[in-house]
């Protein structure tokens, strides 16, 4: 005699194909994955509201949408809304032509003319540059450093140095 066993996994797998069948629910995926559902209207205020030079105030931000929002009959975005699009809205990019000799010669694999987002533009700067393309990196919008923290691939020192930026601009 077999001993029976408090969980048979062939019998909950047979319980289920008979429950399930061939009409077993799929999940469907939605048509705007991967977009943003904000208004665009509210969209573009947080755009605006995040292009400056020094980091506003998260608090800030969404007091600002509110007060945006309200007279529009649209929903604030919540706080980590904000947070997402900070991570992904474009930064200022930046003409390759009008850049100094110590910033282009970091752009060592990019073509000589074109633009550059600002986020990989000081990536560039702080991973393969000297003191003057550091230092054009550190003056550089809030927005694009902090876009750059999030990149892989950055060299110790590298990192390091970007962090004391971060520290010291109040942007991390």
């Amino acid at each position: 005699m077999a001993l029976m066993s408090a969980f048979d996994l062939r019998a909950s797998l047979a319980r289920a194909e008979q429950r399930l069948g061939d009409d077993a629910p799929s999940r469907k995926r939605r048509a705007d994955r991967g977009q943003s559902r904000l208004d665009p209207e509210v969209l573009a205020r947080l755009t605006e509201l995040l292009q400056g030079y020094e980091r506003p105030p998260v608090r800030e931000i969404q007091s600002q949408l509110a007060a945006f929002c309200a007279g529009r009959d649209a929903t604030p975005p919540a706080r980590a809304t904000v947070y997402q699009m900070m991570a992904r809205l474009p930064a200022p990019s930046y003409a390759i032509e009008g850049l100094p000799d110590a910033v282009r010669s970091t752009l060592y694999n990019l073509s000589p003319t074109g633009d550059v987002p600002g986020h990989q533009l000081a990536f560039y700067c702080l991973n393969y540059g000297g003191l003057e393309a550091a230092s054009f990196a550190a003056g550089m919008p809030w927005l694009a450093l902090y876009q750059t923290a999030r990149l892989p691939g950055w060299r110790r020192r590298s990192r390091g140095l970007l962090e004391a930026i971060l520290k010291t601009r109040g942007i991390s």
